[in-house]
């Protein structure tokens, strides 16, 4: 492996275009582990996976493993999944509920906590065994929001409120403004892996300018719906889908959304879509305060099919009422898990078309998942052209504009991929001393003429 010293982002990395050795390339994957996913802010889970004490989820941050659990007091913790004697993971079901983590190699026990608890034949490590400080280690800084649990292998660097920025209202309209336990995680994982590199999921999902021409049958069949049939949008929508515009937005920090106007997802079938209503007086006020914000119109359809369509730097992407993770294995192998969600205080049959909502384009059987995975390995596979090996992201540039230090553009403009790759670049730079330097391996990237892992 070269040095990290070698690469000079500055050169692979330009205002209107990137290049395909960003995806390819095993050294710079690495590099991203080390500063992006190791050193800053990760989304691991959410709360809501975990609703019960002594509950437990498999996760990763990066490459390194994690033991997301609530303990046995109600706190949920994030411990790295290896045993502190001869480094054996001390977990291995996905998920369940347990009272403790033992090691199957030589036993050591450990409580939620971490805390060490049990050593087989302790007496043989002498006196100086200081069982306290050899428990699981825990990942150095967790913080929450809503009940989104981030974590950061590094023990400095910005908090999580710095990190999330202007996304954090995003997170707000995305659980309708629940409280960390009014949101349930508990409907299953749609999970899938890919033979293609983790960024390409980050650009596809805020890309608007492919819908209609990938999800075409889909975006069709819903247009076809709409008109055919009474509903608020019927009066707006024409046969090329252009009612459904809206804006893409640059939120800062490599958060991105589109901003649509109307609902895009349904669940397709004949029944009617249920009055939106709370079971809890909480969960009214929720729904007035939405009202007065949004209309009411607009707020019930946000409540049936979500609130948002957001990606938080860099894994985690809320669409409809999924949220959406993305797990890069390697350069060119990325795992992606969607947690769909429902909201305790909606009534019954409101939590039911939200399920229905998100299996219509994003379950196995979908429209849009097999869609969206045969382009991410045909992308892959055109990154082996190495005449030419860029990928142009100027789509729009001429015609953005700034509103109150957001980046806004139209809804199939590339600003949201050109946002997520400044923030790539910036965090990249860090500490590397890119720019001060001509490095002769990364002009041989940009040449072509490199070597790519």
């Amino acid at each position: 492996m070269r040095s990290q010293q070698d690469i000079d982002y500055n050169a692979l990395v330009k205002e209107d275009r990137v290049h395909i050795s960003l995806y390819t390339d095993s050294d710079i994957f690495a590099d991203e582990m080390d500063k992006i996913f190791h050193r800053g802010w990760v989304y691991v889970g959410h709360q809501g996976e975990v609703p019960n004490s002594r509950d437990f989820r498999l996760k990763r941050i990066g490459l390194q493993p994690v033991i997301m659990v609530r303990d046995q007091h109600g706190k949920v913790q994030l411990l790295l999944n290896r045993c502190r004697h001869r480094g054996a993971t001390v977990c291995q079901e996905r998920q369940g509920n347990t009272r403790s983590f033992r090691c199957m190699y030589h036993g050591w026990t450990y409580q939620l906590n971490g805390e060490l608890s049990g050593v087989p034949g302790a007496d043989a490590y002498g006196d100086d065994f200081k069982r306290e400080e050899l428990g699981l280690v825990k990942v150095p800084r967790v913080a929450t929001y809503r009940g989104f649990v981030f974590g950061s292998l590094s023990p400095a660097g910005i908090t999580l409120e710095e990190h999330l920025g202007r996304a954090a209202a995003e997170l707000d309209l995305f659980v309708g403004l629940s409280d960390a336990d009014d949101v349930e995680v508990v409907s299953g994982i749609h999970k899938y892996n890919y033979q293609g590199n983790w960024k390409l999921a980050a650009e596809n999902s805020m890309d608007g300018y492919h819908p209609a021409i990938v999800h075409a049958s889909f975006a069709q069949a819903l247009v076809d719906k709409i008109k055919n049939g009474p509903s608020p949008e019927q009066p707006r929508v024409d046969r090329d889908f252009a009612s459904f515009r809206g804006i893409a937005k640059d939120l800062g920090n490599g958060h991105v959304m589109l901003d649509y106007k109307l609902r895009i997802y349904d669940s397709l079938n004949s029944d009617p879509l249920p009055e939106v209503r709370a079971v809890t007086p909480t969960g009214q006020a929720q729904i007035e305060e939405l009202s007065r914000r949004f209309g009411e119109q607009r707020a019930a359809n946000m409540l049936r099919e979500g609130g948002t369509h957001t990606f938080i730097f860099p894994n985690l992407i809320l669409i409809g009422i999924q949220m959406r993770v993305l797990q890069p294995l390697s350069a060119n192998h990325t795992e992606v898990c969607l947690y769909p969600t429902l909201l305790k205080w909606l009534a019954p049959e409101v939590n039911t078309i939200r399920l229905r909502s998100h299996e219509a384009f994003f379950g196995s059987a979908s429209f849009g998942g097999p869609d969206d995975s045969e382009i991410f390995e045909r992308i892959q596979d055109g990154c082996a052209v190495a005449l030419e090996p860029w990928q142009l992201l100027s789509r729009g540039l001429h015609r953005e504009r700034h509103e109150d230090g957001i980046i806004i553009g139209d809804l199939a403009d590339e600003v949201t991929q050109r946002g997520i790759w400044r923030q790539w670049k910036r965090v990249m730079l860090q500490g590397a001393g890119a720019a001060k330097t001509a490095r002769k391996r990364t002009r041989n990237l940009v040449a072509g003429t490199g070597k790519r892992g």
